[in-house]
């Protein structure tokens, strides 16, 4: 085992250790920001799977939130459906009107969210089939397009609660517990996304999906079929949206189809700006940008209320002017050696025409 492969896990681990800790402690620790934190994990996992798309296959979608709103309301009908009727339970606004057992919500919350991530893939690969023929721009116009009209369809379906939304199923025991729990949910999906991701772009597929986003002629030269990994990686992105969204309905309570569901003004620019900050194309590129971005999205909404929208405004001009790399880009060119890109000064010294 070298040096650069101890160094490396002489790395790792520590800091994977506190990503665990933290995980499991820190809502304990501070049970003030327990719903910060279950955000935070939300971000994460929105901005890894658009990088999955937009960084690793250069494919970039501006309609990635309809699958996670997509998420939410299936999660919603079979936690509903399971014990009560749809219909009659939207037309009530639910709520207090209607009770669930522990064991009803918890199987409940568990196929749905089984169903959300299924559902979503499949979802994925039908709407594949018409927006892949699209590229470039038109190909991030026509995904918009899906998620605009998603919430303005969903806004007008009466079975589903329409315009006035759907109160979701309490967790069960007291406020607190069930905070933390949902938090525990978002967290344990972020490992998993993560550990899925660092296999999957070592593997043929992660290697095909790059070739797609370098030269995609180039690639169906070589006998990739595009097509099909295109269509596959965005049933995984939507897979895990999906998952996701059906967690973020039970831990608002609520499920309205504009300003909760299908965001694309809120979480559907949010998963953009996070990978652009963070540097597009990597694995933890995504996660520091969706940290630091939460940050200062909590300090500016918390001490600039009002000013929020300019602050994120200039965040982005920011990111594209100084960081079109991100972060990770930067780090890379100031700290090579971090990469494992070393450049041996006895090797430019003996260079011809390096003494002079």
């Amino acid at each position: 085992m070298n040096d650069s492969v101890l160094n490396s896990l002489s790395f790792k681990l520590p800091l994977y250790g506190f990503i665990l800790a933290f995980g499991f402690l820190a809502p304990l620790l501070f049970p003030a920001y327990t719903s910060q934190i279950s955000v935070l994990w939300v971000m994460i996992v929105l901005a890894l799977t658009w990088d999955l798309q937009g960084g690793q296959m250069g494919y970039n979608s501006l309609g990635n939130i309809f699958f996670f709103g997509f998420g939410m309301y299936v999660s919603a009908v079979v936690q509903i459906g399971l014990v009560y009727d749809v219909g009659v339970y939207t037309q009530a606004s639910g709520g207090g009107i209607f009770n669930f057992t522990p064991a009803q919500y918890y199987l409940g919350l568990g196929l749905g969210m089984l169903a959300a991530g299924v559902l979503s893939a499949i979802s994925a690969v039908l709407l594949g089939w018409i927006v892949f023929g699209l590229r470039g721009p038109y190909f991030a116009i026509g995904t918009l397009g899906i998620a605009i009209a998603a919430g303005e369809l969903t806004g007008a379906w009466e079975w589903v609660g329409a315009g006035q939304g759907i109160s979701m199923p309490q967790v069960p025991g007291d406020p607190d517990s069930a905070k933390y729990f949902l938090n525990l949910l978002n967290f344990f999906l972020v490992i998993s996304l993560f550990v899925f991701l660092s296999w999957l772009y070592s593997t043929r597929f992660g290697h095909a999906i790059n070739a797609i986003r370098d030269d995609e002629e180039k690639a169906e030269g070589m006998g990739i079929h595009t097509t099909r990994y295109k269509t596959f990686c965005w049933a995984i992105s939507a897979f895990f949206l999906g998952v996701v969204g059906a967690i973020f309905g039970n831990m608002i309570g609520f499920i309205e189809p504009l300003e909760v569901a299908f965001q694309t003004i809120n979480f559907g620019i949010f998963m953009v700006v996070m990978v652009l900050l963070g540097g597009k194309g990597t694995l933890w590129g995504p996660i520091i940008g969706a940290i630091v971005f939460h940050v200062i999205k909590e300090l500016t909404w918390t001490y600039l209320l009002g000013w929020q929208w300019v602050a994120l405004g200039a965040l982005i001009v920011i990111i594209v002017v100084y960081f079109q790399d991100g972060i990770m880009g930067w780090i890379k060119r100031q700290r090579p050696e971090w990469f494992g890109i070393r450049v041996e000064q006895q090797d430019l010294e003996a260079q011809p025409g390096a003494a002079e």
